[in-house]
């Protein structure tokens, strides 16, 4: 595959409507864990030190930032990410000069009625995210499919940027 040098600019993080930070992370953390464990038969980390609630339907639901892939091949860059649970009318994905931003929204409610109990729970997240366009995007071009929760934005190359790539013949020392 072809290495080309991609112009790494700072830009300003983007905002995150995710609530605690902390919260995210232990979430995060007892996710881990509980994948970790789970072959294993021991509990969750947040289990073992009493953390998570004795009913789990009980337990607040969570909303995180996607992550997202980053890919390249000779003709286009792809940005990839996993929304499950979110519609494609949720999503708006726009090109403003130099930046692509992919802004989602996630609406969750949930209802149990049982004999002995009711449980109501809604939940609502947004999330935005920003990344900086390398030289030799079509900026025209630029387009975005969404299937089964999986986002992917298509950033093509220019015929100028694609011509102007040169493969280089790795040697041992």
């Amino acid at each position: 595959m072809t290495k080309v040098p991609v112009d790494v600019r700072k830009t300003v993080p983007a905002n995150r409507s995710v609530g605690d930070p902390w919260q995210a992370f232990r979430t995060e953390m007892d996710r881990l864990f509980e994948r970790f464990s789970s072959g294993f038969g021991l509990p969750t980390f947040g289990r073992l030190f009493d953390f998570e609630p004795s009913w789990p339907s009980m337990a607040a639901p969570t909303f995180s930032v996607p992550a997202v892939d980053v890919t390249e091949d000779e003709k286009a860059y792809k940005i990839t990410a996993e929304m499950p649970g979110i519609d494609e009318k949720d999503l708006d994905v726009s090109v403003s000069g130099d930046m692509l931003t992919i802004k989602g929204e996630k609406r969750l409610e949930k209802e149990e009625k049982e004999k002995n109990y009711y449980v109501s729970e809604r939940s609502y997240g947004s999330f935005q995210r920003s990344f900086a366009l390398p030289e030799g995007v079509d900026r025209d071009t630029v387009g975005a499919s969404f299937a089964k929760g999986v986002l992917t934005v298509t950033l093509p190359k220019t015929a100028q940027a694609q011509k102007e790539q040169k493969k280089i013949e790795v040697k041992a020392a």
